[in-house]
């Protein structure tokens, strides 16, 4: 844990940022969940938090619903912002995914709105 600044973290995952990046990561966010990480820039977080928006809402109304199983099954396709990547994921870890990557979000806009007040 040395090597990282963690920006927010839940039961199902982690994002945080490498403390000796190369110069090209160094506007990048590391988000770890499951045995997946991906290295995300701001607007690929944005563009992400919406994907999974979309597979929230399509698993609510269209395929979960009531389902027994829906906390386990993986039977919803989450895109990512590297096109040609989706993973199969229930609709428990979509919502998982979703608070990890909002509140990731959340955490990097105060920090910014902070640092633009010269606070922090």
């Amino acid at each position: 844990m040395n090597d990282i600044n963690p920006i927010y973290q839940n039961d199902f995952g982690i994002a945080f940022k490498w403390k000796k990046d190369k110069p090209s990561q160094n506007n990048k966010v590391q988000v770890i969940f499951r045995d997946i990480g991906l290295l995300l820039t701001l607007s690929e977080l944005r563009h992400f938090s919406k994907c999974i928006a979309d597979t929230v809402k399509s698993g609510k109304s269209n395929i979960c619903g009531d389902c027994k199983t829906k906390d386990t099954c993986r039977s919803l396709l989450l895109n990512t912002p590297a096109h040609q990547i989706t993973f199969a994921v229930s609709y428990q870890e979509a919502i998982e995914v979703r608070d990890l990557i909002n509140g990731t979000l959340f955490k990097l806009e105060l920090d910014s709105f902070f640092g633009e007040l010269g606070i922090g």
